[in-house]
């Protein structure tokens, strides 16, 4: 039977091409997202490459999508610490690694790039060359990247968390950064959580690992070799993260198309050569020995495409790691490294695609009888089992009932019911696509049947006897349509949600922001006046790290009436220095005081960003809180003095310069705030539908050329009645334009209930009407191809079937 299988596959390798194709290219993007995922590991930060051994403070839980830094040692700690690792042999140092913001001025603006200074103790952590002047020796003396152009001995001024800083430099360094006196980044840093130990050139290292792992215990954790990536920045982290669930969607996207598109080739080529199998069974093939045919069709047609499809991805790995590295979906610096596994698991992947994909063709193929070879009529005769009636019916009544559920649901489970919505809806309408087409196929059609000639009769009446070929044709440009409306018209209603959710929650005329800096110095602040929160970190006895922020008594009294109170009076927040002063309190979102068991008057321990900890009052509990924890301003300016405030909103026109801000007014300010997750997620959106587009598109291009492939006989008919090449290929150019509105019209339907209820759930949970936003010129772009798609794919074969019928 394999044997046979390969003579049919090489008799027929026109109708196998879309097949192969879609296998290939799926193939191709499982190897190529596997060999980048395999890549994304953590690496070694370029700060740490001159140091075998670092100590690291214990790592702290995370939750899933959250990158918050570990809690520090304490002063005390650090102390401690680096003095008995200090006496380990062959260490010549132990350093404690101090980070600060810190960002150049030159012109009047922040330079862009690396905004971070240390102390110059940590210079002996990296492979940095020779410094070019010398080090520094006093407070406002530093050494900074050679880079910025700015000699020894000239002026600079730094941007700090206090404010603009004038500094002398000292000494240049191939390294990015800003490195001052260690005593000036003890004040200007928050805690330690990092440890190198600088050795000698005759250290063994795996000694010194060991000794300090004895020394270090429990309080911390010892990194040596690759396990130093553990330290990677917080940034590159969450980016690499996103570049995952990138991957995950892409990988996912392909695999399920490529099944659809393998299984509706294998299925529909069925259906036209149910002729040749019924010929088979009545020469005496069992229906065992069909099915083990078009087994064998899918392997041989699978093995080539997959191993095509895996050298083919390895080799376009590179390009795709680039690609995600100027998206932002990877951390700078990222790179493709080569590896055997991911192409051969894509190769074993793209196999058994295949085969799983044949499963109900094959099935379909074995059930063939012999009476079959004899039938000459092409008109369907039972286009829907009772299967398919059965499953059309329940997944559409399942897609409006989500549908109108949505409207309903909860603020985070919107968005998912409406993807299931829209799923369920486009699998029940492409199920009972035989039965939807005929009625939707005399609307559409009308025009054509309005015109002089047979031929808008012969069109429609074509379209409507082969009900399943065009249900077959219709049902990939259904799925690509509504795919497309469904996800840009989320992802766009959602970002115009939002910000309209922000234009309410902005009771200012104005916001200040940051400008060309990762936040706003206390400088700036006080020059905008109006609200602000600091933000920080902060840790309790138990649990992952909490989002905190700082906030004055007068902002916290403005904002009082925007906050859902559960238990206890917001107002009461206090500041002072805890010990014999004022009592310290704090503001707690229900969430947390549920989670941990905190209510209003309870005392509560936190640690800080010092890694210094403090004992305070819950003074209230809101239930709508910006962040889990609102502490006093200057308790947490005290304890973190790198913290950059993230926006200022201000009542009234703001006229001060704003070093490092720009002033935007609400609406303004409603529309940018989300600019950069916006434009990470619209891009998202476009990957995914690219890629569906291109496989749909590949699916109506493949379905076309076999549906025309399999009309010869037709063609030479309406030759032999007097049609001209030209008649005969506008009226397969006309069912080809009938067959994509029907798809469009379909994926059109199926999309918006979803959409409708989505806008619905959003505008109750917002309290403000949403606008239900479609970017049309992406979408029409989409049916646009999708038209020369069909045209084209039909028309090519139909005119080489016109030609050789001459």
């Amino acid at each position: 039977m394999l044997r046979t299988a390969l003579i049919m596959v090489r008799g027929r390798w026109s109708g196998f091409a879309g097949a192969f194709v879609a296998l290939c290219l799926g193939v191709a993007l499982i190897s190529m997202t596997a060999l980048v995922y395999v890549s994304a590991a953590p690496r070694v930060p370029d700060r740490y490459e001159g140091t075998g051994v670092l100590v690291r403070a214990p790592a702290a839980e995370q939750a899933e999508g959250f990158f918050l830094e570990d809690r520090p040692w304490s002063p005390e700690a650090v102390t401690v610490l680096t003095g008995r690792l200090r006496g380990v042999p062959g260490v010549t140092a132990a350093v404690a690694d101090r980070s600060f913001y810190a960002q150049a001025v030159v012109g009047g603006r922040p330079v862009p790039g690396y905004s971070r200074g240390h102390g110059w103790s940590s210079v002996a952590l990296a492979p940095y060359g020779p410094v070019e002047g010398r080090p520094p020796e006093r407070d406002g003396e530093v050494v900074l990247d050679r880079a910025l152009g700015i000699s020894p001995g000239s002026p600079v001024t730094l941007l700090t968390a206090a404010g603009p800083v004038p500094y002398t430099v000292t000494g240049t360094l191939d390294a990015p950064g800003f490195h001052v006196t260690d005593a000036a980044a003890a004040r200007l840093s928050g805690g330690v959580r990092v440890i190198g130990l600088v050795t000698a050139a005759d250290a063994d290292p795996a000694r010194v690992e060991r000794m300090a792992r004895e020394i270090v215990g429990g309080e911390g954790e010892v990194l040596a070799g690759d396990a130093r990536a553990a330290l990677e920045p917080r940034s590159d982290a969450r980016t690499r993260w996103i570049g995952t669930q990138v991957l995950a969607g892409m990988a996912a996207v392909s695999g399920f198309v490529s099944v659809f598109v393998v299984a509706s080739t294998f299925a529909f080529g069925v259906v036209q050569r149910r002729r040749e199998f019924g010929l088979l069974r009545l020469v005496g093939a069992a229906p065992r020995q069909v099915r083990l045919m078009v087994y064998g069709e899918a392997l041989a047609v699978g093995a080539v495409a997959a191993a095509a499809g895996a050298v083919l991805g390895a080799v376009l790995a590179p390009a795709l790691g680039g690609l995600l590295v100027e998206a932002g979906f990877e951390p700078p610096g990222f790179s493709v490294r080569a590896a055997l596994w991911p192409p051969v698991a894509s190769f074993g992947i793209g196999l058994g695609v295949a085969l799983l994909a044949v499963w109900s063709a094959s099935r379909r193929a074995g059930r063939v009888r012999p009476l079959e070879a004899l039938r000459e009529a092409e008109v369907d005769r039972r286009p829907m089992t009772p299967a398919r009636w059965i499953g059309g019916a329940v997944l559409t009544a399942l897609g409006i009932g989500l549908a109108a559920a949505t409207a309903g649901a909860a603020a985070d489970a919107i968005v998912n019911y409406c993807l299931y919505a829209a799923m369920a809806l486009i699998l029940g309408l492409t199920l009972l696509a035989p039965v939807v087409v005929p009625p939707v196929v005399r609307v559409l059609s009308w025009p054509l049947s309005r015109t002089r000639g047979a031929a808008g009769m012969l069109v429609r009446e074509e379209l409507l006897a082969a009900v399943r070929r065009t249900a077959a044709t219709a049902a990939p440009i259904l799925v690509t349509v509504g795919f497309t409306v469904l996800v840009t018209g989320m992802t766009q209603t959602t970002a115009g949600a939002f910000a309209l959710g922000r234009t309410a929650a902005v009771r200012a005329e104005a916001v200040v922001v940051p400008d060309g800096t990762p936040g706003l110095s206390d400088a700036a602040v006080a020059a905008a006046g109006g609200v602000a929160l600091l933000p920080t970190t902060v840790y309790g006895e138990g649990g992952p790290p909490l989002e905190a922020a700082g906030i004055t008594p007068e902002a916290l009294a403005r904002s009082a009436d925007r906050l859902e109170v559960v238990e206890g009076s917001p107002g009461a927040v206090r500041g002072g220095d805890g010990a014999g002063g004022t009592e310290l309190g704090a503001v707690v979102a229900r969430w947390l005081a549920d989670e941990r068991g905190w209510r209003a008057g309870g005392a509560v321990t936190l640690a800080f960003e010092d890694g210094r900890t403090e004992t305070l009052v819950v003074t209230a509990v809101v239930a709508d809180a910006p962040v889990a924890v609102l502490l006093p301003r200057d308790t947490v300016r005290s304890h973190d003095p790198s913290a950059l405030t993230g926006e200022v909103l201000v009542d009234g026109a703001v006229r001060a310069e704003i070093p490092g801000g720009r002033v935007l007014g609400a609406d303004a300010y409603a529309r940018n705030a989300g600019d950069e997750e916006d434009r990470l997620v619209w891009i998202f959106t476009l990957i995914l539908v690219g890629m569906a587009v291109g496989y749909t598109g590949l699916a109506v291009a493949n379905t076309m050329v076999m549906a025309t492939a399999g009309r010869a006989a037709d063609f030479r008919v309406l030759r032999m009645a007097g049609a001209t090449p030209r008649q005969v290929l506008g009226a397969v150019a006309a069912e080809s334009a009938v067959v994509t509105a029907l798809g469009t019209a379909l994926g059109v339907a199926v999309a918006f209930p979803a959409l409708l209820g989505m806008r619905s759930g959003l505008s109750e949970k917002i309290g403000a009407p949403v606008p239900l936003i479609v970017p049309w010129p992406v979408v029409l772009g989409v049916i646009g191809g999708c038209l020369v798609l069909a045209v084209g794919a039909a028309v090519v074969p139909a005119l080489a079937a016109v030609r050789r019928g001459r």
